[in-house]
């Protein structure tokens, strides 16, 4: 069975960030993502790894003006430079902290993301990524929660990908974006689970803990079919807790599956 990551940018929030390393562990958790480290030391982060037995398996590059709306720019002409510096930034804190897997969020539709800068940024990023054994991901993401977001269908992230043509680039499938934005997630892990080098979790249509809310997904079944996809990656539990997050760890018992 596939091993979950606690998202510490959504899990344990109640605590300050370099405290949720412990309160995961101690919830049974092995591995652990969020989604920007760079406020943080990488020295600071490191400690906290490796005082509670924890691997890193994910976390973004740099996203640009976050506050001021934007939500990455691998896509945005004119940026190429900057994106050359986030990279460069993403891959130090990587190597520091034995992350193997970075996202590389494309930017808005509306800000003039295009398809060529995407894919010429995206290569670019791999090829330096490569020599550490880095894996750069990019995930498509429902309009509702990120309006405008550039790359929202499995399908084009694939014929990103298939262009990109670098080995070091997969798919971050997010179970809970595919539903809200396409529906099928039984038959998309049919078809583009052996693109996936890391999946995400959470129950539409709160973005809740998966299996605890409305059911729209059964989450036994999905975790079912990743695990005999033989897949043996991880997935990353970036949902948002109805309460606290302890109270809600109920699911993996609901869903058949231990954290570990």
């Amino acid at each position: 069975m596939p091993r979950f990551a606690a998202n510490l940018s959504f899990l344990f929030t109640e605590l300050p960030f370099l405290d949720r390393f412990e309160a995961a562990a101690k919830a049974g958790f092995k591995g652990v993502e969020f989604m920007f480290p760079y406020a943080v030391p990488a020295g600071d982060i490191r400690a906290r790894l490796d005082d509670n037995g924890l691997s890193l398996v994910l976390f973004n590059l740099p996203p640009g003006h976050w506050d001021k709306g934007e939500r990455g720019f691998a896509a945005l002409p004119g940026r190429e430079d900057e994106f050359a510096s986030a990279v460069d930034l993403a891959l130090t804190y990587a190597e520091a902290l034995d992350c193997p897997r970075l996202h590389v969020m494309a930017g808005l539709a509306t800000h003039g993301a295009t398809r060529e800068t995407y894919v010429a940024n995206l290569r670019m990023a791999a090829d330096w990524a490569a020599p550490f054994g880095i894996d750069i991901l990019i995930e498509p993401i429902n309009t509702r929660d990120m309006p405008d977001y550039f790359l929202t269908r499995t399908a084009n992230a694939r014929d990103v990908i298939a262009e990109v043509g670098e080995a070091n680039i997969g798919l971050q499938f997010d179970i809970y974006h595919r539903h809200v934005q396409e529906g099928g997630v039984e038959s998309a892990l049919a078809e583009f689970g052996p693109l996936a080098r890391h999946f995400q979790c959470a129950d539409p249509p709160d973005r809740g803990e998966p299996g605890l809310g409305t059911r729209e997904l059964d989450y036994a079944r999905i975790f079912n079919l990743i695990d005999a996809s033989g897949y043996e990656g991880w997935i990353g539990c970036e949902y948002k807790p109805r309460g606290e997050t302890s109270a809600g760890l109920g699911w993996p018992a609901a869903c058949g599956v231990t954290l570990g």
